[in-house]
């Protein structure tokens, strides 16, 4: 198994350590620890350690789902990297949708064979029917985000139960990374309340502000669900025991307030960037979630030129479009504090103008 660099994290590690701002961040603001309690007694594992059965029921129920179809997992990113290790085997093929968040197809390709099904701008609408004429009969699974990474296109419940018809007809499976999904103002319903063959992963770290508390869940058929504890076993164990108190807080009691108060956060932030970007005569689709995906401004060769010359003279970090396929553009965050994105988008239109 060979797996290429995380482009994106290479690059955030390379320049946002020096940074003054920090615009390339792809959730909401973070919480603060205060509003939550964190006795949790003594610090041992989750037990079991797939997840506290009430707190995986309680998750359960949103998907329409058994407690049982359920794992707790560190975060999106390893419910993510499980599910391809329990689903795929040597040389299986993947169809996987982009732009994208580059593990979702560097870990399958990794494995066995990927085709990748190209959404493209303005719109950046998905063809049921390009996923049908990629799909082999060794494919396997058909991977995407919804709301989208970095496009923040969010796919109608119409799309994805076409699309779960023709993976479900397949014999395939349907894997969605959903992490941005209670960021929409009316979420659809979770891919894996279409049916047996789809699966979400979701967790805490983007739509409700808590990146630190890593906690996150697969949403699979039994069977599914059971490999990816036996996979759990060989990676990290158990989720984080305070950040699961913390997380059944947050989804608990306390989630019509976080999610009410992050969706008007991002909202308000959004007609923020979205003026910002008429102003300078720049290109994207508008949103759902945190991130935005423009054109890179005239006067630039690349997204990275762009980015590294933002660095350089205002010290704010953009992710550059090149990590997600499109050099002509870039990823901008909108979900950090309103101030610091005001600072930034005033740093940025700065630069702009003085190099035109």
């Amino acid at each position: 198994m060979e797996i290429p660099p995380f482009e994106l994290e290479r690059w955030l590690d390379e320049y946002e350590p020096d940074a003054d701002l920090m615009l390339a961040e792809s959730g909401v603001r973070s919480l603060p620890v205060d509003r939550f309690d964190l006795d949790v007694g003594e610090l041992g594992y989750v037990i079991p350690t797939d997840g506290e059965p009430a707190f995986r029921a309680e998750i359960a129920d949103r998907y329409g789902r058994d407690a049982e179809e359920v794992v707790l997992t560190c975060g999106t990113q390893e419910a993510d990297y499980l599910t391809f290790m329990s689903l795929l085997d040597e040389g299986d093929h993947s169809v996987v949708v982009s732009p994208t968040y580059q593990s979702l197809a560097s870990v399958p390709d990794s494995i066995g064979e990927v085709t990748e099904v190209r959404t493209e701008p303005p719109e950046w609408d998905l063809s049921v029917d390009a996923v049908a004429e990629a799909m082999r009969p060794d494919t396997r699974l058909v991977v995407l985000t919804n709301p989208s990474n970095p496009t923040g296109k969010y796919l109608d419940p119409e799309t994805m139960r076409a699309l779960y018809d023709l993976v479900a007809d397949e014999d395939a499976y349907l894997l969605v990374d959903e992490v941005y999904r209670m960021l929409a103002d009316d979420p659809h319903a979770p891919a894996a309340a279409l049916g047996p063959r789809a699966i979400s992963a979701a967790g805490v770290s983007k739509s409700y502000g808590l990146a630190g508390a890593r906690v996150g869940w697969v949403v699979a058929d039994a069977e599914i669900a059971d490999a990816v504890r036996k996979w759990k076993d060989y990676t990290t164990i158990s989720p984080p025991l305070v950040g699961s108190h913390v997380a059944r807080q947050a989804l608990g009691e306390q989630e019509a307030d976080i999610l009410e108060a992050n969706r008007a956060h991002a909202r308000a932030n959004r007609e923020r960037v979205a003026a910002f970007l008429d102003r300078h005569g720049l290109e994207w689709f508008e949103p759902t979630g945190v991130n935005g995906f423009p054109t890179v401004p005239d006067g630039f060769e690349n997204g990275k030129e762009f980015c590294r010359s933002v660095f350089d003279a205002e010290s704010v970090v953009l992710a550059p479009g090149e990590v997600f396929g499109h050099p002509d553009r870039f990823r901008i965050g909108f979900g950090l504090h309103t101030e610091e994105l005001e600072d930034g988008l005033d740093r940025i239109g700065r630069h702009i103008e003085a190099e035109r």
